[in-house]
């Protein structure tokens, strides 16, 4: 289980993300899974086959009528209504919460690959887009992360670093849990000069059993990662 953020709500290793919510709407407005489909520009077999994987995670969620004399249709069920709502409040937290913060970490770059710099801070090494070679080797930098992009996985079940884009991992232990309705803002003490915030559901938070004690694993991608000359 991992608690990053990107607006999604999970069940059983389903994750219900801006696209879904999309095509209930879409379902909702023009009373018909086929029409929703080809509103969004998506196959009618592919929307069907995604709503048979959301309907076999969340529960039932469209009810079909076939012919009569209204034609059929398809219309949304209370739990689909539901659903979208808290994805809804989900989102809206989300934005009031982040604007969006950042960790900031000093550091010192200690390689280039094109774009890409590793820098050397105290919590380890971390890949970062540095810009076309305005931080040269052995400049003293801050690495700038935003609390949106990491992700928190209990330690046993991170993936393996070739496993995974984000490359970028640090192990810490959890120092606050700040919560809201839907998302809560998590602080990692990572062993550097600053410690690591991240923005996570309050499903994963639960899940996690986050609280101030727990070690976690926390990753970042280096494309969300930026190096600046300090």
């Amino acid at each position: 289980m991992d608690a990053g953020f990107d607006a999604h709500l999970r069940a059983d290793g389903v994750a219900f993300d801006a696209d879904d919510a999309a095509l209930l709407s879409a379902v909702a407005e023009s009373g018909s899974l086929n029409r929703a489909a080809e509103s969004l520009g998506r196959s009618y077999s592919r929307a069907h086959a995604r709503l048979t994987d959301l309907e076999d995670a969340f529960g039932p969620l469209v009810e079909r009528q076939r012919g009569g004399s209204g034609g059929g249709g398809s219309e949304l069920t209370d739990r689909a209504e539901e659903l979208l709502a808290r994805f809804d409040r989900l989102r809206a937290e989300f934005t009031g919460t982040a604007e969006v913060e950042e960790t900031v970490l000093t550091g010192r770059v200690v390689g280039r690959e094109g774009e890409l710099a590793t820098v050397e801070t105290p919590a380890g090494r971390v890949r970062a887009l540095a810009g076309d070679a305005a931080v040269p080797e052995a400049d003293a930098v801050q690495v700038s992360v935003r609390a949106d992009a990491v992700t928190l996985h209990a330690p046993a079940d991170a993936p393996a670093t070739d496993a995974t884009s984000a490359r970028n991992r640090f192990a810490g232990e959890v120092a606050s849990v700040e919560r809201g309705e839907a998302v809560a803002r998590v602080v990692v003490d990572v062993d550097a000069d600053a410690p690591l915030a991240a923005l996570v559901t309050m499903d994963s938070v639960e899940k996690l059993a986050l609280r101030p004690g727990v070690r976690v694993v926390a990753s970042f991608k280096a494309t969300a990662t930026r190096a600046t000359p300090e």
